[in-house]
C-alpha cells in the first residue's frame, strides 16, 4: 500500500552516528542556552537592564510563543514514539483504506483523536512516515489534524459560535485543503524526495534497529527527537517574535475591511504571530469587527497549516523546495477560500 523509505536510497553516505550525536547534543545545548539567556534578559530587565520597549517585546514573545509550543512538541514526540515502537504494523495499516483518497481523509481524521497542536503533529507525522506513511499521506495528516483538533473545534465554537459560518468554513475548509494538498503531492513521482537526507537516513536507521527492552529505545527516541525538534522551535519562535515587533499592525488594521486585502492582511498576521490553534480563535475574535469574515477564515485556516514556527520545525524534515511549494500552494488555496467566503456573505 506504501513505500517504504528504508530502501528508498543507498545508505553508503549515511553520516556516522558519533558525529551526528554530538552535533544534535551541541545544538540542544545551544538552543536551551539561548532559551536560558532570554528568560535571564526577561526577568532581570525591569530592575538591572536598561532594555528598549522593542527589545523586551521581543524576548516576551519569543518566550511567550515558546512556552505555549513546548508543551505540544513534547506531546507529539510521545505519541509518535509510542506509534513507532507500539502499534503494530498489520495494525497501523489494517486500519486505514486501501484507495488512496479514502486513506488520506482517514488519516485527517486523526486530528479528532490526537488533540495535539500543529507543534505536536510534526513529530507524530515524522513517526508515521518512520513507520512506512506515504509521505503525501503524513503531509495531509499534517496540515488538516490541527484545523480537526477537537479542543480547536470547541475554542471555535465558544469563540463565533455558528455566525457568519465561520466555524463551518473553518472545519471544512481545512480538511479539504489538506486533502486536495496531499494529492497534489501524491503526484510526486519520487515523494522520498521530498524528505532531507538526514531524515531519510533517520528512517534507515529505525527500520533496521532492533532493541531488546522497548523502554530504552524510547527514551533514546525521545532524546533524539527533542535534539532535532527543540533547536529548530527557539529558532522558529525567535523569528516569529523578531517580526511581530518589526511589522507594524496599524497597517494590517488599515487593510481590514477591503474583501481582498483583509484576507490576505490576517494571513500575514497569522503567519507571523505563530500562535497555537487552541488558542487563536479568541484572539482573532477581537479583530472580528475590524476584518471581513473572509479574513478570519483565512487567519483561523491559515495559520494552524503555515507559519513561521511551523515552518522552522518542519525543516528538519522536508527540503526547502518542497516547503516554499507547499506554503505556495497553501496560501493560494487559503486566499481563495476566503475570498469565496467575502463574495458569498
Amino acid at each position: 500500500m506504501t513505500e517504504r523509505l528504508v530502501d528508498a536510497q543507498p545508505t553508503s553516505h549515511r553520516p556516522h552516528p558519533g558525529a551526528a550525536s554530538v552535533l544534535n547534543v551541541r545544538r540542544m545545548l545551544g538552543a536551551l542556552l539561548v532559551v536560558a539567556f532570554l528568560f535571564a534578559m526577561r526577568v532581570t530587565a525591569p530592575r538591572e537592564i536598561a532594555l528598549g520597549d522593542a527589545v523586551q517585546d521581543f524576548i516576551t514573545l519569543s518566550i511567550s510563543v515558546l512556552v505555549e509550543s513546548l508543551p505540544f512538541v513534547m506531546l507529539g514526540i510521545g505519541l509518535s514514539v509510542a506509534v513507532q515502537l507500539w502499534v503494530p504494523q498489520r495494525v497501523l495499516f489494517g486500519v486505514l483504506p486501501r484507495t488512496p483518497v479514502l486513506r488520506r481523509a482517514a488519516l485527517s481524521l486523526l486530528g479528532v483523536m490526537l488533540p495535539v497542536c500543529e507543534c505536536g503533529n510534526v513529530p507524530l507525522a515524522r513517526g508515521l512516515v518512520v513507520r512506512g506513511v506515504a509521505v503525501p499521506d503524513a503531509i495531509t495528516f499534517l496540515l488538516a489534524a490541527p484545523t480537526l483538533n477537537p479542543i480547536t473545534i470547541v475554542v471555535t465554537y465558544q469563540a463565533f459560535g455558528f455566525s457568519d459560518g465561520i466555524l463551518f468554513c473553518r472545519v471544512l475548509g481545512g480538511f479539504l485543503i489538506a486533502n486536495l494538498v496531499g494529492w497534489l503531492f501524491s503526484r510526486h513521482s519520487r515523494p522520498e524526495d521530498l524528505l532531507t537526507p538526514r531524515f531519510q537516513d533517520s528512517c534507515r536507521v529505525h527500520s533496521h534497529a532492533h532493541e531488546q527492552y522497548r523502554g530504552v529505545q524510547a527514551l533514546r527516541m525521545f532524546g533524539a527527537e527533542m535534539n532535532a525538534m527543540l533547536p529548530a522551535l527557539v529558532v522558529g519562535c525567535a523569528v516569529a517574535g523578531f517580526i511581530q515587533v518589526a511589522v507594524s499592525r496599524d497597517l494590517l488594521l488599515t487593510l481590514g475591511q477591503n474583501p481582498v486585502w483583509s484576507v490576505l492582511a490576517l494571513m500575514g498576521l497569522a503567519f507571523v504571530i505563530a500562535i497555537c490553534s487552541t488558542v487563536d480563535a479568541f484572539f482573532v475574535l477581537s479583530l472580528g469587527s475590524l476584518f471581513t469574515p473572509g479574513a478570519v477564515v483565512a487567519f483561523l485556516v491559515f495559520g494552524p497549516m503555515i507559519d513561521i514556527k511551523m515552518l522552522a520545525l518542519l525543516r528538519t524534515t522536508f527540503t526547502a523546495s518542497t516547503l516554499i511549494l507547499l506554503t505556495t500552494v497553501v496560501a493560494l488555496l487559503t486566499a481563495v477560500m476566503g475570498l469565496a467566503v467575502n463574495l458569498a456573505l
